[in-house]
């Protein structure tokens, strides 16, 4: 019966000895391939200055590498540490507006190396006063032609309301004919008294 007791634990003490490498392999099966690192090609900044583009970089955001004379004209004009100075000491919401007027004001300093940007502003100014000018003009015309449409209208009116007075007098000087002497001839009643029958008050009716 001894014997019998050792074979039952020996069997049942190696049964999970048997299960523990599968229960070992599975997790190893289930994991994750590795992640691949992530190439960032550098900003037109650092490529432009032959250096490396950090994660952190300040120009990267604003200056592509697809838009390499984006910066090239800032740098030209400003120096790439003074636009970095400048875009640290700003908050993230007004550096793109920052970046684009720097651009903005290096392409004018360039096309006008004497003016500037003041250049461009005096000449878009001046464009301003003449189109207000032309503005002005073309609404006094537009008066002038709505009073000369008012008067027009009022002149039809008046003659509207003139013309059956008109019309209504002509009708009555028609109608009425004037006596003449050469009426007078013309008609039978006004002949001579021996020539005219109609005379029959020369003969008495009674006796």
């Amino acid at each position: 019966m001894e014997c019998s007791d050792t074979n039952t634990n020996s069997t049942t003490s190696s049964t999970p000895l048997s299960g523990s490498p599968s229960s070992s392999s599975s997790p190893s099966s289930s994991s994750p391939p590795p992640t691949l690192p992530i190439v960032i090609s550098p900003c037109a900044a650092c490529k432009i200055l032959r250096r490396r583009c950090a994660e952190k970089c300040v120009l990267a955001p604003y200056f592509p590498p697809t838009e390499p004379a984006k910066f090239t004209i800032a740098h030209r004009v400003f120096g790439a540490s003074n636009i970095i100075k400048f875009l640290q000491e700003l908050p993230e919401s007004q550096r793109a507006d920052a970046v684009s007027s720097m651009v903005y004001e290096a392409g004018a300093r360039i096309r006008d190396p004497v003016y500037g940007c003041a250049g461009a502003i005096c000449q878009l100014q001046k464009q301003v006063n003449e189109l207000q000018a032309q503005l002005a003009k073309a609404q006094a015309e537009l008066v002038n032609m709505q009073c000369q449409q008012a008067n027009l209208v009022a002149l039809i009116c008046m003659e509207m309301s003139q013309s059956p007075q008109a019309t209504v007098q002509q009708s009555l000087e028609s109608n009425f004919i004037p006596s003449t002497p050469n009426n007078y001839q013309n008609n039978p009643c006004f002949l001579n008294e021996d020539n005219n029958p109609c005379l029959l008050w020369d003969h008495p009716v009674w006796t």
